[in-house]
């Protein structure tokens, strides 16, 4: 932890004036869609690389009671969720507290590998939560290239070098492969639950089929504990605790309130985004 976290950690929030002798309950926002590369113009990401900073601040407290998870995500990239929910364990086993997630409008797919890796889940009462499985999805752009005139030119080494090629004819090998890739995928995550819930889960056949339910039913699934906000929680749980938020660092351009250019990739991973939030009515 660098010296510029542990200043920070210590700092008044909400008006407070300071008071170093209180407990804390530290919030961490995961905002978002999980993605390795976010984008400007999407509505906020999730990776390692940007929550660190907060997760650090976040455990940093000298008086630290519990870090609490605001989640609000429709999922992502399964290595970033991973990685992040990771990091989070490991930060609360070196501390000794507990993590406490709390689901907002959707703790979906990894929105929901994140929330696992707290001690014990909320949700509200419309929360949606669960979507266990794993989804991928494309384009396909045979015969575009030839309406306009163009020709493409695609080079490898390596018979499956270019599986799923967008601009090439889907292949029943290539979708059996991505079928396998996802099994396995699946199988991970199932584990993770399975391992981070235990006999709290239901013995329900729906637990994993990549649905979602809404608060009160993924409590009788066992996906989450109970049904409630976070300052209804850490308020009975921590009466005394102030309550710190550790914001994940902005970009300097952010910050400025500047995006950067609206290059097509950029554009494409904002399409992709609001693709992902779409599948649950946001």
């Amino acid at each position: 932890m660098s010296v510029t976290d542990k200043l920070t950690a210590r700092l008044p929030v909400f008006g407070d004036h300071g008071d170093r002798h209180k407990d804390v309950v530290a919030v961490v926002k995961l905002h978002g869609v999980i993605t390795p590369s976010p984008s400007p113009l999407a509505r906020g990401a999730i990776n390692l690389g940007a929550i660190e900073s907060a997760l650090t601040r976040a455990f940093g407290h000298d008086r630290l009671k519990a870090v609490a998870l605001q989640i609000n995500s429709p999922g992502g990239a399964p290595t970033q969720s991973g990685l992040v929910a990771e990091r989070i364990r490991q930060l609360a086993d070196e501390k000794g507290v507990p993590v406490l997630a709390f689901a907002e409008d959707v703790a979906a797919s990894g929105g929901y590998w994140l929330a696992c890796a707290a001690d014990e889940i909320y949700a509200h009462r419309t929360s949606m939560v669960g979507s266990i499985g794993v989804i991928s999805g494309g384009f396909g752009f045979t015969g575009l290239l030839e309406r306009f005139g163009v020709e493409r030119r695609l080079h490898t080494a390596g018979a499956n070098k270019s599986r799923l090629d967008p601009f090439s004819p889907e292949k029943p090998e290539d979708v059996e492969w991505l079928k396998k890739m996802h099994g396995q995928l699946h199988e991970l995550f199932v584990d993770w639950v399975t391992q981070r819930r235990g006999d709290r889960l239901a013995d329900s056949d729906e637990l994993f089929t990549g649905d979602v339910w809404l608060g009160q039913k993924a409590v009788e699934l066992g996906l989450v504990d109970g049904v409630g906000s976070l300052r209804e929680i850490v308020k009975k749980r921590y009466p005394d605790a102030e309550i710190s938020v550790a914001e994940p660092k902005k970009p300097l351009l952010a910050r400025l309130g500047l995006g950067a250019p609206a290059a097509a990739s950029a554009v494409l991973d904002a399409v992709a985004a609001k693709a992902a939030w779409s599948r649950f009515g946001l």
